[in-house]
Order: structure tokens, then C-alpha cells, then sequence
């Protein structure tokens, strides 16, 4: 099946959605980091069942709720990014962790010394969903922003209206 693309307008801005075979495979801010132009290009636009639902998704999340159900993904990328994204899909709404937690969790999990964080940060960096897979709940060791694909002010903003206190 070919790859298909739709837009939701965010009170952060307009997102790009992207889906294969019912699953979503990508969301994005238009033109934050590693926005990949050339894969949109190559999408039809259409309105299929799985964007109706992630924009329900959305429009619930933006509303200050926690939706109840998430849409069904298909996330692409090597496993070391795969197991730092499901990873980032077990921080509940409301609560955040470091890149170092999370390093640490992959390490134990391939029975290895210690992980790097910035390894994580740029798996955490390259996440195809944003919001959905939450990578904006991630701060750096000592509680502060670090970067987001979508802008700092953009994550300071998501981590506001899921009650998140920053330092």
C-alpha cells in the first residue's frame, strides 16, 4: 500500500500525519527537525480511518484530557531507536524521565555496563510520532528542557498542559 499523508491544525501548529496499511507511521510539526519533506512528497493526500482517529486523539490530548486509547503505530527505525521509542510509549501522561533513565533502561535490558545518553537523545530525537510517543515527557539529568524536534517552547508547552512543573 502506498503511503498516505493528512495535516491537523494544533494550537502549536500545523502537523503533517502520515500512515501504510491502517497504521500511523508518522506526526509531525511542519518543518521541525528531521522533518523528512521528501517522504511527504511521495504520500497521496487522503483522509483515511486512521487520521480521523488520531485527530480525535488530539483534539482530546489538546483539550487538557488523557486520551484513553492510541492509534495504531507502525514505527520505523533501527531497534536501538524502536527500544528507546517504547520506551518513551511506557511514561505515563503527567510524568516525565531523563535521558539518563532511559539510558540506563536499555542497558540493563541487553545486559551491558551503562548506555549512553546521548545515544539516546538522538533516538529520542529522530521519533517519528511526536506527542503520541511522548518524547517531549524527556528532560535531561537535572530536570531541565533539553532539545525537542519541535522546539523547546513547543515542549515546555506540552509538559505545561499535562501539568508538569518545570525547575
Amino acid at each position: 500500500m502506498n503511503p498516505y499523508k493528512s495535516t491537523y491544525l494544533s494550537p502549536l501548529g500545523e502537523m503533517v500525519m502520515t500512515a501504510e496499511d491502517g497504521f500511523l507511521t508518522g506526526l509531525w510539526f511542519v518543518g521541525q527537525k528531521h522533518y523528512d519533506a521528501a517522504l511527504l512528497d511521495a504520500c497521496e493526500e487522503r483522509d483515511l480511518p486512521i487520521f480521523v482517529e488520531t485527530r480525535r486523539w488530539l483534539d482530546t490530548y489538546f483539550a487538557g484530557e488523557r486520551p484513553s486509547t492510541r492509534p495504531a503505530l507502525r514505527l520505523k527505525g533501527t531497534p536501538f531507536r524502536r527500544d528507546v521509542w517504547n520506551i518513551l510509549l511506557s511514561i505515563p501522561y503527567g510524568h516525565t524521565m531523563t535521558y539518563k533513565d532511559i539510558a540506563t533502561l536499555i542497558a540493563e535490558g541487553r545486559g551491558m555496563a551503562s548506555m549512553s545518553a546521548q545515544a539516546v537523545g538522538g533516538a529520542v530525537g529522530h521519533n517519528p510520532v511526536s506527542i503520541i510517543v511522548p518524547c517531549h515527557r524527556v528532560l535531561g539529568t537535572d530536570g531541565t528542557l533539553t532539545g525537542y524536534a519541535g522546539g523547546t517552547k513547543r515542549k515546555a508547552r506540552l509538559l505545561a498542559l499535562e501539568g508538569i512543573c518545570l525547575p
